[in-house]
């Protein structure tokens, strides 16, 4: 009944929020009309339309440049200029290399190669299949490597099913026609117990219902490990997902004298042993909940490959023969792409001078991680997709047909990128959704607005910093569950950064849990959308990703941490507050 009546209302649930949002919120400005105060007022009303997608995510993102001017909180020159810095340029250069992998299948070469090799015992194929989409979305993003990933787990999972189904019947063919040849030598005298048998009906599926049970529950851990693998592994690297971008970002706007403690290396540095950690757990929490720690049958100890594996085996083995041999532009892809690597790390290592400072005056001023990824990217739209062919002046006139045409043809052929594949690929909206982010914390500094938050939360100094940045972990893996993380961390962070300010403890103490934890969205369908693709393929309900997920939130906040407070302490110094947060805070 209560359905019923709430239907009429839900149809304009949309334009009452949009509409009467800012109304309701209206006294906040007009009462108080302060900078932080309409500072505020903009925020909120972001913060609601985020949460709840009246309008798309990027288009609420872009609220900052028509109404913080309007409101006297920032010149419209100042607005503008945070939607397209420096760390949206790093998001933008690896995600077009990103796309340079996924537009030469590199990624499904990689992927197949790692299967094949680590084998396909069961607790071995599910490690093997998370590894890969682990580290494909490092450097690609989760929801392709996701969409590419799901597709193989079906096909090996279906091939595993059919063959374990043909020899189950195999078996019962061969088990009825042995017990019909017993018979006949026992019991001669009685023909109809032998009629019986003979003439019974094969059942449509021979198998137990035990052994369904069963492979429904390895159906539903091998998905499974592919979406969680896929946000785990994102984690790991700066430009791997959203939300480290975000505190890339914000830590840039807060802190300008920050001496780029958050760099491609010293990010790597801290999350990729976190990463190994999370997918560890996660695999062994997978392994207990769908399919049990039987090391004999997972693993394999001690016995021969069964038909299932042998045929999940050729399964693989006849995808990896579809590609062919590396072709000349994934050779060229792959080049590009460890090359940009080596870049990253090899710019400002910490331990030694990067070859920024070593060969460019002031390159530690100067350049940053968006350099060498724009530099590469520029470099994809330039080299070419197949080799070139040398024609000279005075070759052989054998086929004069042949030459001519080869003269015809341009020196350098297409190259490994075009720009309307980069057009059609590129996640647009996330890029405006940073530069959204970005205004906000920038105003939330100017206005006023983050100081004040800072002041208001003096009174959390008694509490212990650990205690604070476990449960704002716990706060952020809840909350991200129903909305995006991008924007969970846009709107958190700053008001983090704010009581680390006002508590003096390291503003990175608190933001890096918040980052990360702004990641693990593993409890819902519409959480994430390798979440979504997962639970597209109809193998597991809502209440399994439910029961899995926070099993997941819980293992993603103890690693975090218990990161935080080991390795992440000497990385970061962060038993001291740095001299940079002081002076902002006084500025």
């Amino acid at each position: 009944m209560a359905p019923t009546c709430l239907r009429p209302l839900l149809r304009y649930r949309s334009f009452a929020i949009l509409f009467f949002t800012p109304l309701l919120l209206l006294p906040l400005p007009v009462t108080v009309p302060t900078r932080e105060a309409k500072c505020a007022y903009i925020i909120i009303i972001m913060a609601v339309y985020w949460c709840t997608e009246v309008i798309p995510l990027a288009v609420t993102s872009l609220m900052p440049v028509v109404f913080f001017p309007l409101l006297g909180v920032q010149s419209s020159k100042s607005v503008c200029l945070q939607y397209l810095n420096d760390t949206n340029m790093l998001f933008v250069g690896g995600l077009i290399v990103a796309i340079s992998v996924e537009q030469w299948n590199l990624h499904k070469r990689i992927a197949l190669r790692v299967l094949l090799i680590l084998g396909v015992k069961p607790a071995l194929l599910m490690l093997g299949f998370m590894i890969v989409t682990a580290f494909l979305s490092m450097w690609i993003s989760n929801t392709a490597t996701t969409a590419m990933m799901v597709p193989i787990v079906q096909a090996v999972l279906e091939q595993m099913d059919n063959t374990e189904y043909d020899v189950t019947m195999m078996e019962q063919a061969t088990g009825q026609t042995n017990t019909v040849i017993e018979l006949q030598e026992k019991n001669v005298s009685d023909p109809t117990s032998v009629q019986v048998i003979s003439n019974g009906q094969v059942p449509d599926d021979p198998r137990s219902s035990e052994e369904k049970k069963m492979k429904k529950r390895i159906c539903k851990g091998m998905t499974l490990c592919v979406c969680y693998a896929a946000s785990i592994g994102g984690t790991a690297t700066l430009t791997g997902t959203g939300p480290n971008m975000v505190l890339k970002g914000q830590m840039n706007q807060l802190y300008p004298n920050n001496n780029d403690i958050v760099n491609f290396a010293s990010w790597f540095g801290f999350a990729f042993p976190n990463m190994i950690l999370m997918l560890v757990l996660a695999w062994l929490w997978l392994q207990c909940s769908f399919m049990g720690l039987n090391f004999k049958k997972s693993w394999g100890c001690g016995t021969e490959r069964t038909a299932k594996e042998k045929a999940a085996y050729n399964v693989l083995k006849a995808e990896m023969k579809k590609l062919g041999p590396i072709s000349y532009a994934e050779f060229n892809v792959l080049i590009m792409f460890v090359l940009l690597v080596l870049l990253w790390f090899s710019r400002h290592p910490g331990f030694v001078k990067g070859w920024a400072s070593r060969l460019f005056p002031d390159g530690e001023k100067y350049i940053t991680d968006s350099v060498p990824a724009v530099f590469i990217a520029l470099l994809l739209f330039i080299l070419p997709a197949t080799k070139p062919k040398f024609v000279g002046w005075n070759s052989s006139m054998s086929d004069p047909e042949q030459t001519e045409e080869d003269i015809k043809k341009p020196f350098l052929p297409a190259p490994l990128l075009d720009w309307n594949v980069v057009q059609r690929k590129m996640p647009w909206s996330i890029v405006l959704l940073l530069g959204g982010g970005f205004a906000l914390a920038d105003a939330s500094a100017n206005s006023g607005l983050s100081a004040w938050l800072g002041h208001q939360m003096t009174p959390l100094g008694s509490i212990p910093p650990w205690a604070i940045a476990t449960v704002l972990s716990l706060i952020i893996a809840v909350f991200t569950e129903c909305t995006s993380n991008v924007a969970t961390a846009t709107l958190f962070l700053p008001v983090f950064s704010s009581m680390a300010e006002s508590v003096k403890i390291h503003p990175l103490y608190v933001m890096l849990p918040g980052t990360l934890s702004a990641s693990f969205a593993f409890m819902l369908p519409v959480a994430t959308p390798p979440n979504a693709i997962v639970f597209s393929y109809g193998h597991i309900r809502v209440l399994d990703m439910v029961r899995s997920g926070i099993v997941m939130n819980i293992i993603g906040v103890f690693c975090v941490t218990l990161a935080i407070n080991t390795w992440g302490r000497p990385l970061f110094e962060l038993d001291t507050f740095p001299t940079w947060a002081n002076s902002t805070t006084n500025q």
